[in-house]
């Protein structure tokens, strides 16, 4: 998701959102805020949620101006037309999103394209803030951190179970099974129960900011944030998420 800011300093907190909803969730809290936005995605229904609450709140000019587009990662500068000043004044991209682009070569290249290009999006003093879960705790316990999940809000998961790919004495691929209570799908009316697939690259940490670095040229500047809080190497409790603020400089 991409957008400009409204005025001449970045002043609203990165807004919660469901793990890869796309970009409709929190984009709509950006427009409400009053921030122009511009959002994209490759997903048509993502599209069509935005397009849809777009054209029912058009009467409001924040929505009337909201930009929606369908883009992918790998061609993002020939799918999104940059503002005048040169860059967005904020690049979003959260919710584990990014870990859904998988290594299909198996030299993370399109990982490397892929950001490179949305790092081109961002102006210069403007700001990148990206996401992805606590991998390195994944793989060497095998499952989730216990604490508390800061996009996915609800009472209704059942049960997750945590399996990893292992491709060439390197981790591949980090699957999580859902199993989900719904109400009212039970025959009787009941609470029912709804299995689901979320498969990821899994990005660890260090690498991880490697490739953040590379993508910028090294002109930027880089904190690291753990579930939003300060985050500290080695601190006892282990994040669910690492959020990365990256500062364009040059």
């Amino acid at each position: 998701m991409l957008l400009r800011q409204r005025g001449a300093r970045w002043k609203k907190q990165v807004p919660a959102q469901a793990e890869s909803p796309g970009i409709g969730v929190d984009s709509i809290m950006l427009v409400e805020e009053g921030f122009k936005v511009t959002s994209v995605d490759a997903s048509d229904k993502m599209l069509k949620y935005a397009l849809k609450e777009r054209w029912n709140r058009r009467h409001e000019e924040a929505f009337d101006k909201w930009v929606i587009e369908e883009a992918n990662w790998l061609t993002l500068k020939k799918d999104v037309s940059l503002p005048a000043e040169g860059g967005f004044d904020a690049v979003i991209c959260l919710g584990n999103s990014f870990a859904h682009l998988p290594d299909c070569k198996g030299d993370q290249s399109e990982h490397k394209l892929a950001l490179k290009n949305i790092a081109g999006m961002v102006r210069p003093g403007g700001l990148l803030v990206i996401d992805h879960r606590n991998y390195d705790h994944i793989l060497s316990t095998g499952c989730a951190p216990s604490g508390k999940n800061i996009y996915y809000k609800s009472d209704l998961t059942k049960d997750i179970t945590t399996s990893v790919l292992t491709v060439n004495n390197k981790a591949h691929m980090v699957t999580l099974d859902y199993t989900v209570q719904v109400p009212g799908a039970g025959q009787d009316g009941s609470l029912g129960l709804s299995k689901f697939r979320l498969s990821y690259y899994p990005h660890c940490l260090t690498p991880f900011t490697e490739l953040l670095q590379e993508a910028f040229q090294g002109q930027c500047q880089h904190s690291v944030l753990g579930d939003f809080k300060p985050y500290k190497p080695g601190q006892s409790s282990a994040p669910c998420y690492f959020i990365h603020v990256l500062k364009k400089t040059g």
